[in-house]
């Protein structure tokens, strides 16, 4: 379906029904798969002949979403895991390894941001942190012989910065390593970030590729683009021999296109397991079904929330890419003139005890760790995920007491401002 329009890919992409087959992604809720012979099961074990064997490695419902969602992503392979956490573990582990460096935007999601800085140094995986929109002289310096890998997120979680990806993908390319992008705000829908040379894309499905709260899981997808031949010597888990599989090298054996994934799933899903189960895939495809459709509903509550909470005299300061004057109002406009999403970050004035008492008030958001969903949610960092840290400490992480994370959904948008504007009187 390369040439159909992103609707369609997300009605009908990944998976082609034959004759008398089910119109629907069938859910193959198996954990293994018969076969006549040793000789025919051999084969899979030895990765001479594609198939299934056990699903902790691979499963066709899985396999028809992910197809899905590289189609969508214009990449040319990509696989579905137990959550956005693993996808992003899984894409930077995938070529990096004990002694290697990673080069990443400060401006991700708390999660991520420890997974590189607490638990991958563990593993002996050093990471450099710049600045979403730091010039070309500053990215060069954040370099070591050693770096293999640059990461950031599209539009950050909750910082709702906007990463220029172009500017990364460039220095990226000139140190002979990757760009990996976390893609899950804006969707494919709003941005592609393939296209600006990024060469592997990840999810956090659970969010609007989900869009209704119903299943945690994430996604990889590989561009095809990067060539790991070409930069042999940074990258040997894909360019020499795995003994685990017989002396096969993936970029020889599987191409440019298919190679990652492979290795991915060959090495890091059967030796990790983070999967995610037919059932949430199933799920997962129906969200997917209406992602075109929900995107710019989400985008049009957004800005409209965005636009009378920066009017407001109860309330501070507002980040929402779409405002103009927002610091990244232009990068927005560059990579996603249909709009971003429908995540919304405010200071309320009066701190943390007025941001509490607004919260309460609410009629039609509630109060979740969640975002990202068909319904309208909200979340004060200093009364939950941050509530450790003292005032002090929140305004020098960027997280000042009053701040409120607020997940537009698809309700009116009228009725999301009129709840929000009796809760702040």
């Amino acid at each position: 379906m390369k040439n159909f329009k992103t609707g369609t890919k997300c009605v009908q992409g990944g998976y082609t029904p034959g004759n008398g087959e089910p119109r629907q992604v069938p859910i193959i809720q198996s954990t293994t798969f018969k076969y006549n012979t040793s000789e025919d099961m051999g084969k899979l074990f030895d990765l001479e002949a594609s198939g299934y064997f056990y699903t902790r490695l691979q499963n066709p419902t899985n396999d028809f979403v992910a197809a899905k969602i590289a189609e969508l992503e214009g990449g040319t392979a990509a696989m579905l895991t137990s959550s956005g956490q693993a996808a992003n573990f899984f894409a930077l582990f995938n070529i990096c390894e004990c002694g290697s460096h990673i080069v990443a935007s400060s401006s991700i999601y708390g999660g991520t941001f420890n997974l590189i800085a607490v638990t991958m140094a563990k593993m002996g995986i050093t990471v450099t942190f710049v600045a979403p929109d730091a010039t070309e002289e500053e990215l060069n310096a954040a370099f070591r012989d050693n770096t293999r890998a640059v990461f950031g997120e599209t539009i950050a979680n909750p910082a709702l910065t906007v990463l220029d990806i172009e500017t990364f993908a460039k220095v990226a390319h000139n140190h002979g390593v990757p760009l990996i992008i976390d893609n899950t705000f804006p969707t494919p829908v709003n941005c592609r970030p393939i296209e600006w040379g990024a060469d592997i894309v990840t999810h956090s499905t659970t969010k609007y590729m989900d869009g209704h709260g119903v299943g945690v899981g994430g996604a990889i997808v590989d561009s095809g683009n990067f060539d790991w031949m070409a930069h042999a010597d940074k990258f040997p888990g894909l360019t020499t021999p795995d003994d685990s599989y017989h002396g096969i090298t993936y970029a020889e054996r599987f191409g440019q296109g298919g190679a990652f994934i492979t290795k991915c799933t060959a090495q890091l899903m059967r030796d990790f397991g983070s999967i995610q189960s037919p059932q949430n895939a199933f799920y997962l495809n129906l969200g997917l079904e209406s992602l075109h459709v929900r995107m710019p509903k989400h985008v049009e509550n957004g800005q409209a929330v965005a636009e009378f909470l920066s009017k407001h005299e109860k309330v501070a300061s507002v980040s929402y890419s779409g405002l103009p004057g927002d610091k990244f109002y232009d990068l927005a406009q560059k990579y996603l003139p249909n709009g971003g999403c429908g995540v919304v970050s405010f200071e309320i004035k009066g701190g943390k005890a007025a941001a509490g008492e607004f919260m309460k008030k609410l009629k039609l958001a509630a109060i979740e760790t969640h975002v990202a969903d068909a319904r309208t949610c909200c979340l004060n960092p200093a009364t939950s995920t941050h509530r450790q840290m003292t005032d002090e400490q929140l305004e020098a992480a960027g997280i000042p007491a009053g701040l409120i994370r607020m997940s537009c959904g698809l309700e009116d948008k009228e009725d999301l401002i009129a709840d929000i504007a009796q809760a702040l009187e």
